[in-house]
């Protein structure tokens, strides 16, 4: 069986998505890497955003889909992507197989160095807010409870709490089906039954984030937090 891919490639504004400037080339490694390693590739995202956006939905999609799908995530072009911490912490976490093809040393290792430098910067920002509290402290400032203002938490606050938990699980659920959402929404817009959706969910070779075969309940399931969020 030959190796699985997801493609990513990206563009930075609409104009050039219309000319396709740059395009050809990221696709054109894209297949000289399926070609070159005997691998298939199942499908490419493309995503049109600028340097100073750090929400990007297709790359969201194409991590989601590699990760459920066993494949590797090859983005064509690494570029400036990998100083994004945000886009690091995610890669990471995702736990997906990366490969670059503009830099073919940008491995998993090397997302390892990256995500340790921005812990370790992250590390240092915290010790400088702990040394300037304590000097805040020392002056006879007042922190957290030892304030005048402060209270405990009430039942409301902890029904919040609850109320917010289950929103970050909704989330995290919804981050995991990005791009199987959009197709189950057109195949119910077209009549077809959540059965008939989690059959072709199946035929297509796409899992549950367990790894199990799509049912007739978890496409609903998924249906219904996509309508509770929108």
């Amino acid at each position: 069986m030959s190796k699985r891919i997801i493609g990513y490639i990206r563009v930075s504004t609409d104009k050039q998505e219309r000319s396709g400037l740059g395009l050809e080339a990221q696709l054109a490694a894209l297949e000289a890497y399926a070609a070159m390693t005997g691998s298939e590739i199942i499908r490419v995202y493309r995503e049109v955003e600028s340097g100073k956006r750090n929400d990007r939905p297709e790359l969201a999609k194409a991590m989601s889909h590699a990760k459920r799908s066993k494949a590797t995530l090859v983005i064509a072009k690494l570029d400036r992507l990998a100083r994004n911490v945000h886009f690091v912490s995610g890669l990471m976490e995702s736990g997906v197989d990366f490969v670059c093809c503009d830099n073919p040393h940008a491995n998993r290792l090397t997302i390892h160095v990256l995500a340790a430098t921005a812990e370790d910067e992250a590390r240092r920002i915290s010790e400088r807010t702990k040394a300037a509290l304590a000097a805040y402290k020392a002056r006879g400032g007042k922190l957290g409870a030892a304030r005048d203002n402060a209270h405990t938490l009430t039942q409301d606050d902890r029904r919040r709490g609850g109320v917010h938990a289950g929103e970050f699980a909704r989330t995290e659920a919804m981050k995991a089906y990005a791009d199987l959402i959009p197709l189950m929404v057109d195949w119910r817009d077209d009549g077809e039954s959540q059965q008939a959706i989690a059959i072709k969910l199946n035929e297509e070779g796409h899992t549950t984030r367990n790894g199990k075969p799509w049912n007739q309940v978890q496409v609903s399931r998924v249906l219904r937090r996509y309508a509770n969020a929108t």
